[in-house]
């Protein structure tokens, strides 16, 4: 019997009709970690599902009084906020292809709101001002894309459409069907003939503070940052500094530190569009979830290979 925990009623039922073609095989048991399980039923669990944002502070510490643990299944694609916390002797899997989609349509969309004027616009309507500002495209730009995991593929294809010059950055250089892929230690070398960079690179060692000071010199003056990744890829207090001094603008759906305080410089400085992490804040999450852990128990209950692995603890 494999026993697994879902976080809420919504995964718990899109997943019943797998629960009742295996009624002797696998138990699906609601639970949000937001406290521990009883007894008996702890004893039991080999996979956890854990619950949208689970960002609290020693929350997967309950995981630790699951003593036949072996799978930790996050519904995100980023895992560096989970790995630290696991017991030994548990793989833990992420959700890559879950927020694919809302992520590239909100990094769309964020170059295209600032391309175009948006936040503008929006200040001008508020005050019932007629404004008819003359601004740059979207069409016609070099857009750098740093990060060619599920996410920074999905932004790409997005992009294409648009008409832009499309230059893509991944670990390390290769060429595949879709032309050649650069290196990110070739990034100091493109950084200034990008007028777009979007950032779609997991949070790790060598990615943190990827943008920092040096990093932020080097794009032209007027190019914009849209930063959908993590916030500390960039140095916030180095991107600040550029913002205020109107070289550069940014749109950013992540920050450093996050949540944003209300009093942070960066809700007033200038050329900025940040918005509250929502890239995968769409009625598209849930199915995809429930698809992704289906998958997962499907596996598991053959006898494969757990799906997205990307770490034992």
């Amino acid at each position: 019997m494999l026993t697994a925990t879902v976080p809420d009623d919504d995964l718990l039922a899109r997943l019943a009709h797998l629960a009742a073609a295996h009624p002797d095989d696998l138990r699906l048991v609601r639970w949000d970690m937001s406290g521990p399980l009883d007894a008996a039923t702890a004893a039991d669990v080999d996979l956890v599902v854990v619950p949208h944002y689970f960002v609290r502070p020693g929350g997967f510490d309950v995981l630790r009084g699951l003593p036949r643990l072996r799978y930790v299944q996050l519904p995100s694609a980023g895992y560096e906020h989970a790995r630290p916390h696991l017991p030994p002797g548990v793989v833990l899997c992420n959700g890559r292809g879950v927020h694919d989609a809302g992520t590239a349509e909100l990094a769309v969309g964020l170059a295209l709101a600032m391309q175009r004027g948006l936040p503008r616009a929006v200040h001008a309507m508020d005050e019932g001002r007629w404004d008819n500002p003359f601004g740059p495209s979207l069409a016609d730009r070099r857009v750098l894309v740093v990060g060619q995991g599920s996410v920074g593929r999905a932004v790409v294809a997005r992009f294409r459409p648009f008409e832009v010059d499309l230059v893509r950055v991944a670990r390390t250089s290769r060429d595949d069907a879709e032309g050649h892929v650069h290196g990110v230690d070739e990034l100091a070398d493109l950084l200034p003939g990008a007028d777009v960079v979007v950032l779609a690179i997991p949070l790790t060692r060598e990615s943190y503070h990827l943008l920092d000071a040096a990093a932020l010199a080097r794009m032209k003056d007027g190019a914009l940052l849209v930063n959908v990744a993590r916030g500390k890829v960039v140095d916030t207090d180095a991107l600040l500094r550029e913002l205020t001094a109107g070289r550069l603008r940014a749109a950013l759906d992540v920050t450093d530190p996050e949540p944003l305080p209300a009093g942070h410089p960066l809700w007033r400085a200038p050329n900025v569009l940040v918005t509250a992490h929502q890239g995968g804040n769409t009625d598209a999450t849930y199915p995809r979830v429930a698809s992704l852990v289906r998958r997962q128990l499907t596996a598991l209950l053959a006898g494969g290979a757990p799906v997205n692995e990307v770490a034992r603890t």
